[in-house]
């Protein structure tokens, strides 16, 4: 496994695996990697590609009062963890490699990044976009893996790939998820005990919910109502959204005809978490 810092050391090593006839897979992360990090690695080995892992702390995806400066950076056991999944390539730049001074171009979003996240998280899309573009652009993958969790951040960059005119396919996977349900994400380290056994009612919420489309419920507001009691049931949490959405646009739906995607954002103590269940019953 190598490791690379700057852009024209990651260019050249991805060169010289396409000119051996390799295709490239990619993975970028915020590092503090866990099993839904390693799930898309290892589907990229599994595709049978080289495949680039990218550890950095974007600070513009973070809005003034986010967790920026506290976001977890374990490089160290970030790169062990890649090591033994069997990664070829691994990026760690700085933000001055990413965002050299003078730097002014950024990718603008449109309404995919109006609902949802958005206006709790003002340019966080944009941030979003912005270096995943710019990774796109210096890695130049064929085909880039993300994770169903994230699943606004999904349908943006697949639209921003379309949009552009990039060469290569988004590869969106299921999200990997504890025992007893909560998603996998590096936030979940900020999480005390009772908050953690807390947090699980985030996914039992978004169960409920598709239980009762299963069962023939079409009222999004009905279902709406019943993930929030089964949230509340739970703990005292902050609620951003519960929401009954296209997987496609992200817009709201009035009724639940398949399919729909139910969408959750809870504050618990300081930890915002995000989840999402596809439903295609109905």
């Amino acid at each position: 496994m190598e490791v690379a810092s700057h852009i024209q050391e990651i260019r050249t090593r991805a060169a010289a695996a396409r000119h051996v006839g390799r295709s490239i897979g990619f993975v970028p992360t915020m590092g503090a990697l866990h099993a839904g990090h390693t799930s898309l690695i290892d589907a990229s080995r599994k595709d049978g590609r080289f495949t680039v892992v990218s550890i950095f702390v974007n600070p513009t995806q973070f809005a003034p009062g986010e967790d920026f400066a506290g976001y977890p950076r374990t490089t160290e056991a970030d790169l062990n963890i890649c090591r033994e999944h069997g990664v070829d390539l691994v990026f760690t730049p700085s933000a001055d490699e990413l965002y050299p001074p003078g730097d002014q171009t950024r990718v603008r979003v449109g309404p995919l990044a109006e609902t949802l996240c958005g206006p709790f998280r003002p340019g966080h899309f944009e941030g979003v976009c912005t270096v995943v573009a710019r990774l796109f652009h210096i890695v130049q993958p064929d085909v880039a893996y993300f994770g169903q969790k994230d699943a606004q951040q999904a349908v943006i960059i697949r639209r921003m790939v379309r949009d552009l005119c990039m060469p290569l396919t988004i590869d969106v996977r299921p999200i990997v998820r504890e025992p007893d349900g909560l998603a996998m994400s590096s936030r979940n380290a900020y999480l005390s005990p009772d908050e953690r056994r807390q947090a699980a009612g985030v996914y039992a919420a978004l169960c409920a919910g598709r239980d009762l489309i299963r069962a023939g419920e079409r009222r999004a507001g009905k279902i709406v109502t019943e993930m929030r009691r089964v949230l509340a049931r739970a703990g005292p949490c902050t609620v951003d959204y519960l929401s009954v959405v296209d997987p496609e646009t992200l817009t709201d739906k009035t009724e639940a005809t398949a399919p729909v995607m139910l969408a959750a954002a809870v504050r618990i103590g300081k930890t915002r978490l995000i989840d999402n269940l596809i439903v295609n019953e109905g």
